[in-house]
């Protein structure tokens, strides 16, 4: 497994597509981070965001695995061109002569789609942290190793929606034309379908069939968080309303996600098994 790891990390790190996607989706989440815990003191113009509660534990590992899931495009480019550029310098079919079987090539892909995932996990535990020591109230170690079960959401989202770009890789071919597969999907599949039936049934029913599909199961593993803010729900109190929603991390919703994760996974090697290279 280390062996097939290390021969797709250097194909990704000698693409200089690849590795400037690389860096920047990491040298993002860091600017991003910390930018937003500086403080603004113009004149009269005087505003903390750490003052609102954004970096408290243990509400930091919501907010930060929440906002970071949107930069995951930036690897999806890589993966959906990693599988691109197999096919448009053959450089599958000349694996396959050199040994690969067909079964380890799908494993070292899916290795790689782990790696990305693990490691994205591992950088916004390390940021998340650092901010949180820096910027929180509360600096108990009960309270700040609580709702850590965010960062395995994360993971979840990620190693299913990496596992979907693979497998849009896999059967279109063309990393521009995989995107837009992905972006059609969302948009015919899963988005219009979920607004008729919000509008015409009920928004309840809506949910509990949109939570089946990919992008529906993906989004699902972490609620949005900001109403969970203390000034939110004050603020929303003050108009005599009251946020009753349910912020946490459901174990039946990882298994969905993990279930399409499979399902593309072993979608992907069905493709190449058929496939005349």
């Amino acid at each position: 497994m280390i062996r097939l790891l290390h021969i797709e990390f250097i194909k990704l790190w000698n693409n200089k597509s690849s590795r400037f996607l690389i860096l920047a989706y990491f040298g993002l989440m860091t600017f991003i981070a910390f930018v937003s815990s500086l403080k603004i003191d113009y004149g009269p113009l005087k505003f903390n965001v750490a003052d609102i509660g954004l970096f408290n534990f243990p509400y930091i590992w919501h907010f930060n695995t929440f906002m970071a899931a949107f930069l995951k495009l930036f690897l999806a480019i890589v993966i959906v061109s990693m599988i691109a550029n197999e096919y448009s310098n053959k450089t599958i079919k000349q694996n396959l002569i050199d040994g690969l079987s067909k079964k380890e090539f799908i494993l070292s892909k899916f290795l790689t789609i782990v790696a990305f995932s693990l490691i994205s996990t591992v950088f916004i535990f390390l940021i998340s942290m650092i901010l949180g020591l820096m910027h929180s109230s509360y600096d108990e170690v009960s309270i700040i190793f609580s709702d850590l079960e965010y960062l395995l959401a994360y993971f979840v989202k990620l190693l299913g929606f990496f596992s979907f770009c693979f497998f849009a890789g896999m059967l279109i071919k063309r990393s521009a034309f995989a995107l837009g597969f992905l972006f059609i999907w969302f948009i015919g599949a899963e988005f219009i379908p979920y607004v008729y039936i919000a509008a015409n049934k009920t928004k309840e029913l809506a949910d509990s069939i949109y939570q089946f599909f990919p992008f529906g199961s993906m989004w699902n593993t972490i609620e949005e968080p900001i109403t969970r803010l203390s000034v939110i729900k004050n603020a929303v109190q003050t108009v005599g309303e009251e946020v009753t929603k349910s912020y946490e991390v459901h174990w039946y919703e990882l298994v969905i996600v993990l279930a399409w994760t499979a399902i593309f996974i072993y979608s992907s090697y069905a493709l190449l098994k058929k496939r005349d290279l």
